[in-house]
């Protein structure tokens, strides 16, 4: 791989929102301690009203209109506002950059932490870690857009099959967004099994030893890709996935096809 460091040389980071410095904090800690999601949260007027706009949206289905972090916090749960809360901090720090459509860009996004999640509750991982890093995977690419701007037309050049802009991007580059994403998270200090998933969601079988995250990572971005630039049926969808990750998970592809997700139930909202 490319030597990371030296990337990331004169790469003018965003400044990371203390809210968000706050609630990494607390991903570290053994219990996720109530009080200091909820008043690091609370501290922003902004992204509270996001958050219950989120809570009441489709996708939760909830009982009742929420209106208010509390109440969200309630019928949604602690440990999902605090993933939502990071995402929104995470795409609010993050400007348009040419030559990449920002709306396909955190669709995407969304969706390969839709079926991240999925997978990860498939697989009895941690649900909210595996939601959150799938969210993040593709920031590396708006890193890479800063530093070399002009490879910025290659790597997104159409059509977008999936898995290709990894390849592009090593090609070009020596190594892909999602290592680039990866060196991000540690800088911003997120938990290492984070950062160890970001690193080796690329080509997570050639990674000693194997990283579940990681696996869980790849599979969701590939579904997300298929899903949103070749929609294919549920079966050649499975069929198109690498079977050496999903053997090494241990995922059987009749019980992935019958329960595969649409793409479309992932999408119907926007943490930005």
């Amino acid at each position: 791989m490319a030597d990371m460091q030296h990337f990331f040389e004169n790469v003018q980071l965003p400044t990371m929102p203390d809210v968000a410095r706050d609630l990494i904090a607390t991903m570290k800690d053994d219990e996720i301690p109530f009080e200091k999601v909820r008043s690091a949260i609370a501290r922003d007027p902004a992204l509270t009203a996001k958050l219950i706009r989120l809570a009441n949206s489709a996708r939760f289905g909830l009982p009742r209109t929420v209106s208010s972090l509390d109440e969200a916090i309630s019928l949604v749960g602690l440990n999902q506002v605090r993933t939502l809360a990071l995402a929104s901090c995470m795409a609010g720090l993050f400007k348009d950059v040419p030559g990449v459509d920002a709306e396909a860009f955190w669709k995407e996004s969304m969706a390969i932490a839709g079926y991240a999640q999925w997978l990860a509750r498939t697989l009895g991982s941690n649900l909210q870690e595996s939601w959150l890093a799938g969210f993040l995977l593709r920031l590396g690419e708006l890193v890479i857009a800063q530093k070399a701007p002009e490879q910025i037309p290659a790597i997104e050049q159409l059509p977008h099959h999936a898995g290709g802009r990894w390849e592009r991007e090593r090609s070009l580059l020596g190594f892909a967004e999602t290592q680039v994403t990866a060196e991000l998270a540690r800088r911003w200090r997120f938990p290492d099994s984070i950062v160890r998933g970001l690193e080796t969601a690329e080509d997570p079988v050639a990674s000693t030893p194997f990283c579940r995250l990681g696996g869980i990572l790849h599979l969701a971005t590939l579904l997300a890709e298929i899903g949103l630039e070749e929609p294919k049926s549920p079966a050649d969808t499975i069929a198109a996935l690498p079977a050496t990750v999903t053997r090494v998970l241990q995922l059987e592809a009749d019980w992935l096809v019958e329960h595969l997700p649409p793409v479309e139930g992932y999408v119907d909202v926007s943490v930005r």
